[in-house]
């Protein structure tokens, strides 16, 4: 009987790297965050500085506008990586089944061939 080892190895890295693709994203959604965080500080320096909060008035900071627009596309590219994020959990979580059933199969085929191996040694022993 063939070893499953290979496809437990493969069954393994497919799990690593789904490990790391979702660490990935897990900093990066981190890193979204602080820059958004540091937007915001900033735009609310900016509407300190000029007096003036109402995004429609005419006087109302081009720092702050284009802050706020930097925000705005930060907080979208969030969201859409928190979606990229859960599909992540789910090829995760589908991986390590199959490396749990994978090793399940290992298992099972070296219990196999242990008996085999016993009872040849009884026939010829």
């Amino acid at each position: 009987m063939k070893s499953r080892g290979n496809l437990v190895r493969l069954k393994q890295f497919k799990v690593s790297e789904a490990r790391r693709q979702l660490a990935q994203l897990d900093a990066m959604i981190a890193d979204f965050d602080r820059m958004a965080a540091e937007l915001d500080a900033q735009i609310l320096h900016e509407e300190k500085k000029s007096g003036i909060t109402d995004t429609s008035h005419f006087a109302y900071p081009t720092f702050a506008k284009a802050a706020r627009q930097r925000r705005d596309n930060l907080n979208n590219s969030r969201l859409d990586l928190i979606e990229q994020k859960a599909n992540a959990e789910a090829v995760l979580a589908e991986a390590e089944a199959e490396l749990a059933k994978a090793e399940q199969l290992e298992t099972r085929d070296a219990r196999v061939r242990e008996a085999e191996s016993e009872l040849r040694r009884a026939i010829v022993g």
